[in-house]
């Protein structure tokens, strides 16, 4: 996909402008500092955003993961949801929200229309917060493609929140994918153990493999107390295997051109 800026604003939040449609990835914009409690869970937020909401001016739609997990969804950015016309997210999550939520189980296709008619695809994709059985702690979560409808330039991937597994591998068969906007962090919390619940360098690694077209641009990965891995690791791990040049990364709040 051709001529994309991406913006990230801080943790998984991250704006994608595309032809001319304006859409936001997980809405995180609560201040350093805070502390989110999901049951026996305790998550502590280190940074901010890098723009405020109210900064970003118009969006067109909302791709969310997820909604149970603060640190994709938190109070701002739900506060965020009504505004926008559309929030695309898994069934699960659109039973929780507004009227303006629509669900998309895995392999569901939607669509938006640019400024200039073209007609912008958005499927949802498979994501495993976890190890096998993640979704019976974890939730169901959701990865998203982008495309043209016309299918011309190559698609644009989102993970969310996901471990490398065989449902990523699936989406490489399905898209030319170019761009690949991938959570990290090898996320661990520890009512569960030493268990990776986002994707980490390793995973990132198998990913780029999988995806031989696409460059990859991470995110996620800091600013949180429960992240293990630092973009540092990635990229270690990258350089060791000669594939430095498939990563971006991107500074916050600065607009970037990929694709």
């Amino acid at each position: 996909m051709k001529n994309v800026k991406l913006t990230l604003i801080g943790g998984p939040t991250v704006l994608l402008e595309v032809g001319g449609l304006r859409l936001l990835t997980d809405p995180t914009f609560d201040p350093a500092g805070q502390d989110y409690h999901l049951g026996p869970v305790t998550l502590h937020k280190l940074s901010g955003p890098a723009q405020a909401a109210e900064a970003l001016g118009r969006l067109d739609a909302v791709l969310l993961s997820h909604e149970q997990h603060s640190d994709n969804l938190d109070q701002t950015g739900r506060e965020l949801l009504p505004t926008v016309p559309h929030v695309f997210t898994t069934p699960q999550s659109a039973a929780n929200l507004g009227p303006n939520a629509h669900g998309l189980a895995p392999w569901t296709t939607t669509y938006l229309t640019a400024p200039d008619g073209r007609r912008l695809s958005i499927t949802a994709t498979p994501a495993r917060h976890g190890p096998h059985g993640a979704e019976a702690f974890s939730g169901d979560v959701t990865g998203f493609v982008l495309q043209w409808a016309d299918d011309s330039e190559g698609a644009l991937y989102i993970s969310g929140d996901t471990v490398w597994y065989e449902g990523v591998a699936e989406i490489a068969q399905r898209f030319d994918v170019r761009v690949a906007l991938v959570n990290l962090g090898a996320a661990r919390i520890e009512v569960v153990g030493p268990i990776d619940l986002t994707m980490n360098a390793a995973g990132a690694l198998e990913t780029a493999r999988a995806f031989p077209n696409a460059v990859l641009v991470p995110a996620h990965y800091e600013g949180w107390a429960h992240f293990q891995e630092p973009g540092t690791e990635v990229a270690r791990v990258f350089a060791a295997a000669g594939l430095t040049n498939r990563l971006l990364w991107l500074a916050p709040g600065v607009a970037t051109e990929v694709g």
